[in-house]
């Protein structure tokens, strides 16, 4: 699953060919969560608190390119860290 971008010890990810709705993985801890790239609604997992927290902040920031991303399928981009 390629790795789009990694922050304060999140990974965040995306798979190539997965399911709808548009999402992508943030993984922290050995967590994760799957987040509608559409919406921000939590499909699955369970982040620490704070973990989720900059995983959202992140997601507002990048939400138009991951949206993107997903449509064209084109993983190999990377996106800035949260700073």
């Amino acid at each position: 699953m390629p790795e789009i971008s990694t922050f304060y010890g999140i990974t965040i990810r995306m798979f190539n060919k997965d399911h709808q709705p548009p999402h992508f993985h943030a993984e922290y801890g050995g967590k994760m969560e799957s987040i509608d790239i559409r919406t921000g609604r939590v499909l699955a997992g369970n982040l620490p608190k704070r973990a989720h927290k900059m995983a959202m902040e992140w997601w507002e920031i990048h939400r138009d390119e991951l949206l993107e991303m997903w449509e064209t399928k084109q993983l190999n981009k990377k996106l800035p860290p949260l700073e």
